[in-house]
């Protein structure tokens, strides 16, 4: 087993899971079994209580665990489902201390974070990379931040305890640039250099974050105040796109110094595939426009999965997808019709997406967008809530129950299409009644949702396709008003073993208005677009032509 940990310095977002996530695929591209890890230093156990403002969206493991989205971004790199064991919180480590503590495993000894702390992170690591060539660790922060000691001391012991030529680490630091002469600083990357030495911990290679070239000249600073050869000095220039980041590290051969740092013998680092979807992506044929409507739309990394998944159908299709917000929470107002008339004139608008969400903000808004895209044959997607909202619009709508709607916005509704299967009010642990990670449900034949599946995966079957999606929420279509609704037209193409939980919807006459209870983009990849997105982006791309 091999370790590559990948470390920050001097500031945030630089880059850090994208270049674990491009190592990872340059060295599955070359022949190695690869899984990825993340240390992250707050004190929750998991990310599903955090705002989408906090850490952008919350993803969910194929086992039901919480994360912030960067293990999704591994994921999507690396081609490869993680589990719980591949995100590790401070606040999972100290709670196993104390209970092992409170449990007497200790022996009355002084609990301290070296070795106590230290040892359960490294167990963490150990578990988490059983059975595979390498594992690629991501440590949360900087070298400054007062939450990463522990996780540093972790590693570093590890280093000391499998041998130099397993473990090895990746350092990504900025390039200052001085606006008015252009001239390249590098002192404050070499601070970061020297502090990381100081923790007991000298990287291998440095991933230098820059908006521009490095010169000959800065390239020989660097690699001389970090004692480093010249070619373990890695660019990491602005791309037009992140996908296009493994091909950059790859032109500057990342994967042989990875191969040769951690005594492998060199292999050839089968990319083409790679390559041609990134062309596709930054040289479509096509374009659409496609309206998000939901209520974080301030910040995009809240919806990321699903802005990345509609990129992959956009690469599989050569069709550029621009997306156009639609803040659900602004424009609920009585002039609704009107409002969303103009919105989809003045941006040509092809397609329709509503993600998924928690809480009855912008609520009104999304059920009449669905109303609105059913009845003028706009192509639909509805994500979770998106599809729950669909299907309130049309019992509303359609089935002639006008007060129908969720009991998670309206507890007294005469009509609760939209319910919890049991009285779970009562539990107050947060997260405790949801439906997490994989999940299966079976296609009915006939359906255009079985027909997309089966296509997309290149399956001959002809009898019921059971699939698996991934999950995260509490409510579901009540069992009580299956049949009103299926007898109005409204078709369940994908339901649980058992018959009991709608897990897909489609209308029959509409060229597109599908909705699914699972997360879908969570499942999605460059390499292998979600059949969902496929049909959205195709239907809209119908509708643009």
């Amino acid at each position: 087993m091999k370790l590559i940990v990948v470390t920050g310095g001097v500031m945030s977002w630089l880059g850090k899971w994208i270049t674990a996530a491009s190592i990872g695929i340059l060295m599955k591209s070359s022949g190695y079994s690869v899984t990825m890890m993340k240390l992250d230093p707050y004190l929750q156990i998991d990310a599903g209580t955090m705002s989408p403002f906090e850490h952008g969206e919350t993803f969910v493991t194929k086992d039901g665990f919480e994360t912030d989205l960067d293990l999704w971004h591994y994921e999507r790199f690396i081609d490869e489902e993680l589990t719980r064991e591949a995100s590790v919180t401070t606040g999972q480590i100290y709670l196993s201390v104390i209970q092992n503590e409170r449990e007497g495993k200790y022996l009355g000894k002084t609990v301290q974070v070296i070795p106590h702390v230290t040892n359960e992170i490294k167990d963490r690591i150990h578990k988490a990379s059983d059975g595979k060539d390498l594992t690629i660790i991501e440590i949360w922060g900087t070298v400054w931040d007062i939450e990463w000691p522990h996780f540093i001391e972790a590693v570093r012991q590890l280093r000391r305890e499998y041998g130099r030529e397993d473990v090895m680490f990746v350092h990504v630091v900025p390039i200052i640039c001085v606006s008015t002469s252009g001239e390249m600083k590098t002192k404050a990357l070499q601070h970061s250099v020297i502090k990381l030495r100081e923790m007991g911990v000298h990287p291998s290679i440095l991933v230098c974050r820059t908006t521009k070239a490095l010169t000959a000249d800065a390239k020989r600073k660097i690699a001389m105040f970090s004692d480093l050869e010249e070619e373990r000095i890695i660019e990491a220039r602005d791309q037009k796109s992140i996908y296009s980041v493994p091909l950059a590290f790859q032109e500057q051969w990342l994967h042989d110094i990875i191969s040769e740092r951690l005594r492998w013998k060199k292999t050839d680092c089968h990319m083409e595939g790679w390559q041609k979807i990134v062309h596709n992506l930054l040289h479509p044929e096509h374009e659409i426009n496609i309206a998000i409507a939901g209520k974080y739309t301030a910040l995009d990394d809240s919806y990321i999965s699903v802005v990345e998944a509609l990129k992959h159908a956009w690469a599989f299709y050569k069709s550029k997808v621009n997306i156009h917000w639609l803040n659900t929470e602004e424009l609920e107002t009585k002039a609704w019709e009107a409002d969303l008339k103009k919105f989809i004139k003045e941006n040509d608008i092809h397609g329709i997406l509503v993600p998924g969400g928690f809480g009855d903000r912008g609520i009104e808004w999304m059920i009449n967008v669905a109303d609105y895209a059913r009845k003028n044959s706009i192509p639909y997607f509805g994500i979770c809530l998106g599809m729950q909202v669909a299907t309130i619009s049309f019992a509303r709508h359609v089935c002639g129950l006008a007060k129908a709607h969720s009991t998670e916005f309206d507890l007294n509704t005469p009509d609760p299409v939209i319910d919890f299967l049991e009285d779970q009010r009562t539990i107050t642990k947060k997260w405790g009644t949801m439906r997490l990670g994989d999940y299966p449900a079976i296609l009915a034949p006939g359906t255009k949702m079985y027909q997309l599946y089966k296509q997309t995966l290149g399956l001959t079957t002809e009898g019921p396709l059971t699939i698996n999606e991934r999950h995260r929420h509490r409510y579901e279509v009540n069992p009580k008003y299956h049949e009103i609704l299926k007898k109005n037209g409204l078709v369940f193409s994908g339901m649980s073993p058992d018959g009991s939980l709608v897990e897909f919807s489609e209308l029959k006459e509409h060229p597109c208005f599908i909705g699914t209870q699972a997360h879908p983009e969570f499942k999605s990849r460059l390499q292998k677009p979600h059949p969902m997105f496929l049909w959205l982006v195709k239907a809209s791309l119908d509708a643009s032509l």
